[in-house]
């Protein structure tokens, strides 16, 4: 472990130990790389008290349901144990979209909001974990914008909903005004599609899975952030990125998600698109690829941006 890392580690340890507040942790925005670097944060480590899970520890760091599940599989999610080496996996490969307005990775589940720059400021990029629609109420891909802000909304289940909540023996009121009961939360920002929302839940350890019916879904204290800084007309770009790479120095570093269920995404499919991908990098700059490496990260499919190039020497 060299210096660098063990201070990370150390901190991110030392923090949860002390039981810092959540504001204090958080780790949601960054400065934007520059040099065409693509890569963001780092990967940090905490230990687990007794009553944690990791369902907790994702909340407390900015972290979603699956991606915290994909880098600690050999973990139980419910129960991981006192004294437990937890990966924070918060390190992050930028979608390989224009830095602009919100985009959105759906295989990611991960929100990317890239603020106008003020004279004298730099450039940033703040991230979210989300949730977003199941199978059979995919989350619609493509470029849109925000329409409108709505604080306190109220939430009028729309008849296809309704029949599905009957069916399952969990009839809805046809009307469900603001409040805790709300499955919208406290704020939602509404797309040019009729009835797509990011908005807040009720439900906040779901977010990070595919739980919504197309919606977007975020961490309450997480859309109360975003709701101000978002103005009415900001872009909305959908992507399905299942892998993505990224600079990070001399360094190529690569992140792959699981597809999709609905996208005809196989191994082969993957394989062919980080090669793609490996070539655009390898144009940018020239790379010496750690193949073993490259093959691995495309099978184990953790989330995780990883190093699958060595190093130029200076």
């Amino acid at each position: 472990m060299t210096g660098r890392v063990a201070v990370r580690v150390a901190f991110w340890a030392l923090a949860w130990l002390l039981g810092l507040t959540i504001a204090s942790l958080r780790a949601d925005s960054y400065a934007l790389p520059a040099g065409g670097d693509g890569v963001v944060g780092w990967e940090g480590v905490t230990i687990a008290k007794q009553e944690d899970t990791l369902a907790d520890i994702a909340r407390t760091f900015k972290l979603g349901h699956d991606e915290m599940r994909l880098a600690n599989p050999d973990l139980d999610f419910w129960l991981p144990g006192a004294g437990t080496r937890v990966i924070l996996p918060t390190r992050y490969i930028l979608p390989h979209a224009e830095r602009k307005g919100i985009v959105l990775n759906v295989p990611e589940m991960r929100l990317y909001y890239f603020p106008p720059v003020r004279p004298n400021e730099d450039a940033t990029v703040v991230t979210y974990p989300i949730s977003i629609g199941r199978m059979d109420w995919s989350t619609p891909l493509g470029r849109h914008r925000i329409t409108a802000k709505i604080r306190d909304p109220s939430w009028t289940p729309p008849a296809s909903i309704l029949k599905e909540a009957e069916a399952a023996g969990e009839p809805l009121p046809r009307f469900i005004p603001p409040g805790r009961d709300n499955p919208l939360g406290a704020f939602a920002l509404r797309l040019d599609l009729p009835s797509y929302l990011i908005h807040g839940t009720n439900r906040p350890y779901g977010v990070g899975m595919r739980v919504t019916h197309g919606c977007i879904r975020m961490y309450p204290e997480d859309i109360e952030r975003l709701f101000p800084q978002v103005p009415v007309g900001t872009p909305v770009n959908i992507v399905d990125q299942p892998v993505k790479v990224g600079w990070l120095g001399d360094t190529l570093f690569m992140e792959v998600h699981p597809p999709l269920e609905e996208d005809p995404v196989g191994d082969e499919e993957l394989r062919r698109l980080a090669l793609e991908l490996v070539e655009e990098a390898d144009r940018q700059r020239p790379v010496e690829l750690l193949g073993r490496e490259l093959l691995r990260v495309l099978s184990e499919k953790r989330g995780v941006p990883e190093a699958i190039s060595r190093g130029r020497e200076k």
